[in-house]
């Protein structure tokens, strides 16, 4: 599926991922490819992003790996699913 992170200061990351784990307001949950369209707002915690993630170099920073598994820490934040392309909007 094609993940955006969108942060107020700048895109974060635009690519093919394989999953994504998000903390959610009522526990965290994982999007999957072919995922049912979905909206949630989420809350402080860590994303975790599963594939082999290429990032531009300034935003490379942000984000902890483990293995093939890319971390990002938010405050809070929404995100969107429809036909494959997920929006992670987060602070």
């Amino acid at each position: 599926m094609k993940l955006e992170i969108v942060s107020p200061e700048a895109q974060l990351f635009s690519g093919e991922v394989e999953s994504i784990t998000l903390p959610g307001a009522l526990g965290s949950f994982q999007i999957l490819n072919n995922h049912a369209p979905i909206v949630s707002t989420l809350v402080s915690g860590v994303v975790q992003i599963q594939g082999n993630l290429i990032f531009e170099e300034e935003n490379k920073t942000k984000f902890t790996q483990k293995g093939n598994v890319f971390c990002l820490e938010i405050n809070s934040g929404v995100i969107e699913l429809f036909e494959n392309k997920a929006i992670l909007l987060t602070d």
